[in-house]
């Protein structure tokens, strides 16, 4: 059974049928607006009920597919923040942990086209990108998409690999001289 893109023209359609229109042309500076706008318009192509995108705080999220995607507007820069949940933490990370998902991060792991961003208030290590400028619908959503992929597969691989890496480097070691 074929199914309808879930961009390109046949978003467009579905944006301008459901009164959203497109959020703003791309590579124009970004403004709260055409940031609610952009967030409104990838959360209905996800096929969540309607939205406001982002609340009167600046907030807004979906959980989908086992991913967690978080929008925040940051009204000082005039930027949209991206966060797809890796980890929740229960307590503080120890020691190490953080710096070895950078690690990660800098050794070229994928992170989805984000960065390795830990939020001390929830306790959170996320996987991030920021908007300044306004992207094409169609290439924010794919970008989404991909930040959500990822970063679910951060949560299932580089997280025990990160774990392994702080907690057990003996382990690793012991691999490196039986070689």
């Amino acid at each position: 059974m074929a199914t309808a893109p879930r961009s390109g023209l046949a978003g467009l359609l579905r944006s301008w049928i459901s009164g959203l229109g497109p959020a703003a042309p791309a590579d124009t500076p970004l403004t709260r607006e055409s940031a609610q706008r952009l967030v409104q318009g990838f959360l209905h192509e996800e096929g969540t009920p309607p939205s406001p995108g982002i609340n009167p705080q600046g907030f807004g999220g979906l959980s989908a597919g086992g991913a967690s995607l978080y929008f925040e507007w940051l009204e000082d820069t005039q930027a949209l923040k991206c966060s797809a949940l890796v980890y929740r933490f229960r307590e503080p990370p120890k020691p190490g942990v953080i710096e070895g998902f950078q690690a990660e991060e800098r050794e070229g792991t994928d992170a989805g086209g984000g960065t390795v961003d830990y939020e001390r208030e929830n306790r959170g290590l996320y996987l991030a990108r920021t908007y300044t400028r306004m992207p094409s619908e169609r290439a924010f959503a794919k970008e989404m998409r991909r930040l959500m992929k990822v970063s679910i597969k951060w949560n299932s691989e580089v997280l025990d690999r990160v774990a392994s890496r702080v907690f057990h480097p003996e382990e690793l070691e012991s691999k490196d001289t039986s070689r």
